[in-house]
């Protein structure tokens, strides 16, 4: 484990002043650092995927640095890059890409083209079909008003759930864990998503709890309402 931050646990003065807090929190990372329904190097993935984007660069740096220890591979971790581009913008996922290299030092980035890629005509509008079952208000209003973005928004979906090392029931997960942290109904959508998967509810729950180290208890609170949503 890295020196930049203490675990909770081990700060005397909680010890002291609120045991239970401390027995409480002992059982989340029990959940979250053995291997369950989800194994623990991807739980502890997400966890630092979260921190990042709330911006707790030394808990993002000290689950990031135990989930390689744990097995986590570089292709899973550099996964991660692209799933926060879509989910949470360019800022995120360049913030995730330092602390990646931080804690990967030998990995290299690629001389790789920059070739762009067709859209087939129809391709987007039966993707989201597809995986929404009908199609959302919000992406109906792109194909209506700016037919490039749906088509941006296509290609970073599929790049995103289908196109990563974490294949994608581990994917889905992962953006349960990140809207969960940030408090966000959408959570519901990629829950379903990784049902479909291949997920089980156990499995689900635990990428829930991977949100409690950075936004507490109201993350179960709001994770276990979109479970049943």
């Amino acid at each position: 484990m890295t020196d930049l931050l203490p675990p909770l646990a081990s700060l005397g003065r909680l010890r002291r002043d609120a045991p239970k807090t401390v027995a409480g929190f002992r059982r989340w990372r029990a959940i979250i650092d053995t291997d369950g329904a989800v194994p623990a190097r991807m739980k502890r993935l997400f966890v630092a995927c979260a921190a990042t984007m709330k911006g707790y660069r030394e808990l993002a740096t000290r689950e990031l640095a135990e989930a390689r220890a744990a097995g986590l591979t570089e292709a899973e971790a550099g996964a991660a890059i692209a799933i926060l581009a879509s989910v949470r913008g360019e800022g995120a996922s360049l913030r995730f890409h330092d602390l990646f290299r931080e804690i990967y030092p030998e990995a290299v980035d690629p001389d790789w083209p920059d070739d762009d890629m067709v859209v087939e005509d129809g391709a987007a509008q039966a993707n989201f079909l597809q995986y929404f079952g009908t199609m959302p208000p919000s992406l109906g209003k792109l194909f209506e008003v700016k037919p490039l973005g749906a088509d941006a928004y296509y290609l970073m979906r599929e790049g995103t759930l289908s196109g990563t090392a974490l294949g994608p029931v581990h994917a889905e997960l992962l953006l349960v864990t990140v809207l969960v942290a940030d408090y966000s109904s959408w959570a519901s959508v990629h829950m379903k998503g990784a049902r479909t998967a291949g997920a089980s509810e156990e499995a689900v729950a635990e990428a829930v709890i991977c949100a409690v180290p950075t936004a507490g208890l109201s993350a179960w609170v709001i994770g276990a309402t979109a479970m049943d949503a």
